[in-house]
């Protein structure tokens, strides 16, 4: 990540760990919710667990398609410990977001008439996405966390790390790779990974110079090949109009008022 965008997330928590009195001098529940998102391997795991680390919290991994219904899901946010990190991964895939009805206006009226107990409802056989507010106190992102792909700082950060390099002078020819081409964070720290005790510093970087080129090589085929689709789309739906306008001009030489006066 981003050094500068590091020391931001730092700060925020820091903010909200020491914040306890704050949050009740202005009538607010004690939490605060962080979005995390991008593309797979970019590091939102090692991030949620960095967090907890930070803050020295629990964490509590909630798979919503596991729960049954909003009834245990109540069940499970009560067992949890009060200093935690509730991580719920997919969210809008998970539950119901939408909250159709596509009961008919007769069921509902029987359903009003049905004890509660006697009810086979489905709403109550699942988990919503109003269960999931009423329980969490609503579902605010108080901070959006973007995970990208690997930038040239987040790399010096690992080369540091893995390679006890700062400085190289392979580092020219890998910058402007890494803007080309998108490589997770991940990726980048499996091949600085010394594949010897030696810990040959040259080998590891020539290998990651050498993946960047494949990624690039391989998004830039990717991106000929959907062109090349995108133009044979449009030249078959070219052509499909042009036979359109063949067969209405012969309709219309075969009009029967035109055979007639003929």
């Amino acid at each position: 990540m981003d050094p500068v965008r590091k020391q931001e997330i730092i700060d925020d928590l820091d903010m909200f760990r020491d914040g306890k009195d704050y949050y009740a001098s202005v009538g607010k529940a004690w939490k605060r919710g962080y979005l995390l998102f991008g593309p797979p391997g970019t590091g939102k795991s090692t991030m949620i667990a960095a967090m907890a680390n930070f803050l020295d919290y629990d964490v509590y991994d909630l798979e919503l398609t596991a729960v049954k219904s909003n009834t245990e899901l109540r069940r499970l946010f009560i067992e949890t410990t009060g200093k935690s990190i509730i991580v719920i991964e997919n969210i809008d895939c998970s539950i119901d977001l939408t909250g159709k009805r596509k009961k008919k206006k007769k069921d509902k009226k029987k359903k009003k008439m049905t004890p509660p107990w006697a009810r086979d409802d489905d709403e109550e056989k699942k988990v919503t996405l109003s269960g999931l507010l009423n329980f969490i106190d609503g579902l605010w992102m108080d901070m959006h966390i973007e995970m990208s792909y690997c930038c040239f700082e987040s790399f010096k950060v690992l080369a540091k790390n893995y390679l006890g390099v700062e400085q190289h002078e392979m580092f020219g020819e890998i910058r402007p790779l890494l803007e080309e081409a998108d490589m997770s964070p991940a990726d980048v720290a499996e091949n600085l990974m010394p594949r010897s005790k030696t810990k040959d510093v040259d080998a590891c970087l020539e290998r990651l110079v050498k993946a960047l080129h494949e990624a690039k090589e391989a998004a830039l085929s990717k991106a000929a090949a959907a062109a090349a689709g995108k133009k044979k789309a449009d030249e078959e739906i070219k052509d499909d109009s042009s036979d359109s306008s063949g067969s209405s001009k012969d309709d219309s030489d075969n009009d029967p008022k035109d055979m007639k006066e003929k």
